[in-house]
Order: structure tokens, then sequence, then C-alpha cells
């Protein structure tokens, strides 16, 4: 994600850099901008939702951890019910995340590289929107099949030959889908490194509690609950991470957007209104 907000503020930097009035930009420029900047909304929005998903999953873990602290028959049983707890939500569906994969194919659907004739600053921009479009679909298409548990969600994106950039694109996006589609393959519950050994520290203890411990099982537990503290501790700290990235983009295409949306109302220079939106964004950061 911090990828995509760097190349997002990337064509801002371009579109001030060409002084491109709005006046000049096509109707379809604007409407397929406007379109993309939307759906790209969506997307984070579902990838945020499926985060503070996981996040919730995290009590499961906390209650679990602390009934595991004692010896007790009855802690045990609550143990156990966490256990089961953990499991079923993490197991339950995310409609927000299932409905943003029809999201993406639209994006998909509409990957063209646009023709300017008459423009070169719109050809320069253009260009440079598609390459973003592009891998943005690719990232977004990563995380998707991370957070899906599946490699069926995976985008093989096409893209014309004549791009410079478009050998090394097609290098990285077969080597990285293969390798997430391998991984899947063998039976990984998920590309998420953190999320797997939470699953695997899981899969450990509740064998040992349901039917007791003996004295020699009672190490044995002990240690896998020291790992599982460890593994849940990562994932906490990992998807607290994810959700400010994903808030960052997020940010990013919302003051894009307004940026267009401000200039459609005034009728002024577009390259104005970015200028300013840099300068405030770089001010927030210092």
């Amino acid at each position: 994600m911090e990828l995509l907000c760097g190349i997002h503020a990337d064509i801002k930097i371009l579109i001030t850099a060409l002084e491109f009035p709005l006046c000049d930009w096509d109707d379809k420029w604007i409407d397929v901008y406007l379109d993309n900047s939307v759906k790209l909304l969506d997307i984070c929005i579902a990838f945020s939702s499926e985060i503070s998903r996981l996040k919730q999953g995290h009590l499961f873990l906390q209650c679990l951890l602390h009934n595991l602290g004692g010896a007790s028959p009855k802690q045990f049983v609550r143990a156990r019910s966490s256990l089961d707890g953990w499991r079923q939500h993490i197991g339950s569906k995310n409609l927000r995340l299932d409905n943003c994969f029809s999201v993406m194919d639209g994006l998909a659907q509409t990957l063209d590289l646009p023709k300017i004739k008459n423009s070169a600053k719109g050809k320069v921009l253009m260009r440079a929107m598609y390459g973003v479009k592009v891998v943005t679909l690719f990232v977004c298409s990563i995380f998707g099949a991370a957070f899906s548990g599946s490699a069926k969600k995976l985008m093989d994106l096409p893209f014309p030959e004549t791009c410079l950039w478009s050998e090394a694109f097609a290098d990285l996006q077969t080597f990285v889908n293969t390798e997430i589609r391998n991984t899947y393959s063998n039976g990984v519950v998920t590309v998420l490194k953190e999320l797997e050994a939470v699953d695997t520290g899981i899969k450990n203890l509740y064998t040992l509690v349901q039917d007791g411990l003996d004295p020699v099982e009672a190490g044995v537990l002990q240690k896998s609950t020291s790992h599982l503290e460890t593994s849940a501790g990562k994932l906490s700290e990992g998807l607290d991470l994810l959700a400010k990235e994903v808030d960052s983009f997020f940010q990013v295409v919302l003051t894009g957007r307004d940026a267009l949306l401000c200039n459609l109302r005034v009728g002024g220079n577009i390259s104005d209104q970015v200028r300013t939106d840099l300068n405030v964004e770089g001010q927030a950061v210092r």
C-alpha cells in the first residue's frame, strides 16, 4: 500500500509539472478518472473492513491466552470456547470483501491504453495514469488473494508490449502470482505469514486442551501458549500497520478526486489545486 501511495502522489506531481489546465482535458478522461477513483475508494473500504474483522478476532486470542494462564477445569472449558470462537470468526465471510472483487473485475475490464492524438501533454498524462492503474490493480489483486485465502482471486492483467515497463512488469506479475498459487496449492490457509503462524498455534493448542493434560503435556502447553502469544502480538502489530497504510492510500485517492471535482465546479486549473494539495500534505508530514 505504501507503493500505491507513492505512485498516486507522483501522478499529482506530474499534473503540476505538465501545467495541464482542466479545460484541455477530454470529458472521457474526467469520467474515467472519477469512475476509477470511486472504485478504488470502495476497494479501500472493503480492505479496511477485512482488517477490522481480523483485528476483532484478536479478542478471542486474548481470552484464550488469559484462560490458559490457569489450570482449572473451568478455564480449560473457556479456553476451548475461545478456540472455537476464533475458528468460527476467521472462517466467516466478509460480504464487503466479496463485493470488492466484482469492483476489481470492473476496473480490469476497462484496462485500455487511451489513444491520444491531439495533445502531447494529454498523451503523457494518460499513459502515466494507465500505468498507475495497472500497478494498482496488481497490488489490490495480491491483497485480495491474501485476505480471501484463495488464489482464484488473483488477476493476470493484460497490457500492451509497447510500454517501456511491460517486460519488467510481466516478469514481476508472473513471479508473484506463481508464488502465491504454489503456496495455496500446498494447503496453506493464508499467505499472510503472521495469520498463518497464529492459525498453526491454534491447531496445536486445540489438540492439547480437548481432553485435559497429563504432567508431560503441561510443559508442552506452556510452550505452545508462549508461541501463540508471540504470534498474536506480531499479527496485531501487522494489522495496525496495514490499516494505517490502507487509510493513507484512501486519503491520497480522495484528495486527488476532490481536487478534480473542485476545479470542475470553479472552472480553474487543476494543476493549481493539486499544487495546493501537495503543499498541505507536505506541511502535514513536516
